[in-house]
Parts: C-alpha cells; sequence; structure tokens
C-alpha cells in the first residue's frame, strides 16, 4: 500500500521510497590520477528494475587505489565497490526488494550462459565485465557516495540481505572474502598440506583464515611486524620477516626438505614471484591474487615450470556460484572480519582514508568509509 491507501502492483509500479529523496548527494569523485574530490552530484535516477541504495559503509579495496593512483580509468568516475547499505527506492518490476531492506551488493555478475560462464571462468563473461553498480558517471562500483544504482542483474542475482545483528561494515567483506576463497579454491588447498601466504595486509589476512578453515597449516610473511603480530592473532601456524629469515630453509625444514604445496602471492610486486617459485615445491602452485596492473610485466626462471612442474594460477575478482558461502561465512562470524578494520573515516575525509589505504602503517589493515 501507498501512504495514501492505493494498492500498487509491483510488477508495473515502483514502490514509494521510505521517506523523500534529495536531488543531489555528496561523492568522491575520481578527477584525475591521485586526484579525488569530495562534491555534489546528482542523486542517481532508477529505472524499470533497478534498485536505490542509500550506502551506509564502503571498503577501500587495493583495486580502488590502483585505478587512483595509476589513472587506469578515465574520469570522472566514482568508485568504491564492497558496498553496503540500505534500499531506499525500487523500479518496477522489482520484487526482490523493498524500501528498508539492508543489502550488500556486488557490482560484477556474469550472465550464466556464455562460453566462459559454462567453464565457471565468470570474470571473463561478457555482462560481468559491465559494472551494474553507479553513483554516476562511468559505472565503477559507486560506494563513494550517499547512493548507488544497482541495475536490473545485479538487483535479481547479485544483492543479499544482511541478516539481523550484522553491521554494515561486516556486510562489506562480503565481496572481498567472495574473491579471497575463489582463490583458495582455484589453487586447490587441501587438508594437510603447508600454504605460504606473502603479504598480510586485509587481503592476505583473509587468505590466510581461509586456508585455515580448508585445513592446511598456514606460514605467512610480511615485513611489518604489527602485520605478523595480527597474522599470528588470527591463526597463522607461524609468521616471518622476509629480510631476516631464510623462508626457504624453513619450509623446506618443516615439509621434510619438499616446500610448500601452495603460495599465495597477496603482493603486487614481481620480484615476489620468482621468490614465490622458490618457495614452492617441484609440482607445487603459485597463485598471483589480483595481479591486473596492465602495464606490469613478470620474469621468472623458466625450469621452474618447464622442469620442476610448479603451476603459476592467476585469480582475479569474485566467483557468483561462491555468493551463498562468501556471505555465510562473514554473517555467521566464522571469519572474524570485523577485527580486521582499523580505521573508518566519513566522505568528507575521503583524502585521509585513501591515503592511510594506500600507505598503510603498522597500526592500519582495513579502511572503511562511512558517507
Amino acid at each position: 500500500m501507498t501512504r495514501t491507501g492505493v494498492q500498487l502492483d509491483t510488477a508495473t509500479a515502483a514502490i514509494p521510497p521510505v521517506q523523500p529523496l534529495p536531488s543531489v548527494m555528496r561523492a568522491a569523485v575520481y578527477r584525475g590520477p591521485n586526484r579525488v574530490v569530495v562534491e555534489q552530484v546528482p542523486v542517481p535516477e532508477i529505472s524499470p528494475g533497478e534498485v536505490l541504495i542509500r550506502v551506509a559503509a564502503c571498503g577501500i579495496c587495493g583495486t580502488d587505489i590502483k585505478k587512483i593512483q595509476h589513472g587506469f580509468v578515465a574520469p570522472p568516475q566514482i568508485l568504491g565497490h564492497e558496498v553496503a547499505g540500505t534500499v531506499v527506492a525500487v523500479g518496477p518490476g522489482v520484487t526482490r526488494f523493498r524500501p528498508g531492506d539492508r543489502v550488500v551488493s556486488f557490482h560484477h555478475i556474469p550472465c550464466g550462459a556464455c562460453f566462459y560462464c559454462q567453464r565457471k571462468l565468470f570474470s571473463q563473461c561478457a555482462i560481468y565485465k559491465k559494472v551494474g553498480l553507479t553513483a554516476g558517471f562511468t559505472p565503477n562500483g559507486g560506494g563513494f557516495a550517499e547512493y548507488v544504482k544497482a541495475m536490473p542483474w545485479i538487483v535479481e542475482r547479485g544483492m543479499v540481505a544482511i541478516p539481523d545483528g550484522v553491521t554494515f561494515v561486516e556486510a562489506t567483506f562480503v565481496e572481498p572474502v567472495n574473491t579471497c576463497l575463489k582463490a583458495v579454491e582455484k589453487a586447490r588447498v587441501a587438508p594437510g598440506e603447508c600454504v605460504v601466504v606473502i603479504g598480510q595486509g586485509p587481503i592476505g589476512l583473509l587468505l590466510m583464515m581461509l586456508a585455515k578453515l580448508a585445513g592446511a597449516t598456514v606460514l605467512t610473511t610480511d615485513p611489518m611486524p604489527e602485520r605478523r603480530a595480527a597474522s599470528l592473532r588470527f591463526g597463522a601456524d607461524a609468521a616471518f620477516d622476509p629480510s631476516a629469515a631464510n623462508l626457504a630453509d624453513e619450509i623446506r625444514r618443516r615439509t621434510d626438505g619438499r616446500g610448500a604445496d601452495v603460495v599465495l602471492l597477496a603482493v603486487p610486486i614481481p620480484a615476489l614471484v620468482t621468490e614465490s617459485l622458490a618457495l614452492a615445491r617441484p609440482g607445487g602452485r603459485v597463485l598471483l591474487f589480483a595481479q591486473n596492473d596492465p602495464h606490469m610485466r613478470i620474469e621468472f626462471p623458466a625450469a621452474a615450470v618447464g622442469v620442476e612442474e610448479k603451476e603459476i594460477l592467476g585469480s582475479y575478482s569474485a566467483d557468483v556460484g561462491l555468493q551463498a558461502q562468501s556471505a555465510e561465512l562473514v554473517f555467521s562470524r566464522r571469519l572474524p572480519v570485523l577485527g580486521l578494520v582499523s580505521h573508518r573515516y566519513p566522505l568528507e575525509q575521503f583524502d585521509l582514508a585513501l591515503s592511510l589505504a594506500a600507505r598503510p602503517s603498522g597500526e592500519s589493515l582495513k579502511v572503511v568509509v562511512e558517507p
């Protein structure tokens, strides 16, 4: 019913918002390399099948940082894709959600039927490559704004209701947990295996915790003592300073001279690929997580692959098939994601949030913006 008592057919009519919506909003707009300006922009208008979300929290991802620092996208754009908030308006035809629903939204969802989807290579699907979440300009997530619009294919298959008792900040982890779970599964981590995770920032810590849940013994490295301490606190079996320890010898000592079964590289540094290969046993797997810089070039010893038969794998973005599992891991608190959040900033202080996320200190981990 509307406020006037008129029955609405949601198949043909929009459900009125809970309260009148503004015409303009604040957003952190990318205006060029290393330049993001908080300014007034129009609130997105929704069409049939679409949903408008009032953003409550959005995590800053390493991909956002790369786009901003290196100019990988053309301005103007509003970034931010780890989005959680409240539905405030729905377009005609929307039946899954109503104003007032608390949701987390993905920004990429595949078609499910193409050549790549049939092979579960969802991130290579043409529909997947279309961003379906926007706060204006060229769609690119939009979570660094007060409102975002979810397009029809996202509304149908890419939005997840947040249970009571789960905070918006926790819910922002559903997407990054999905990407990390995909990586762990792609690396075929098995119970009893030895896994090394290089880098213990927020992504590295998630990879470590998921490898532990898979039953592996997990060793980690990070140059920051605070992050090594966090790694042990969240469950790593051992954590090493890469500059002080002969890590390859230590891993061989722990694996009867073989080396690690799996190495998960969570740091976009080309030289660490060679190091990762050196840590892996013959026939082992090295997974490069989100190494998505199109200008990066990597060199490694050919014999590591051609003679020792080590595998180099890549993993990028989320997997729609893991959507329910990743949400359960966050919502059930089997993964203590809230403990990864070190800093929260209002939208007006986006420059400070971005600076800290891009140049982390020993005290910082995940940085979240709350518009």
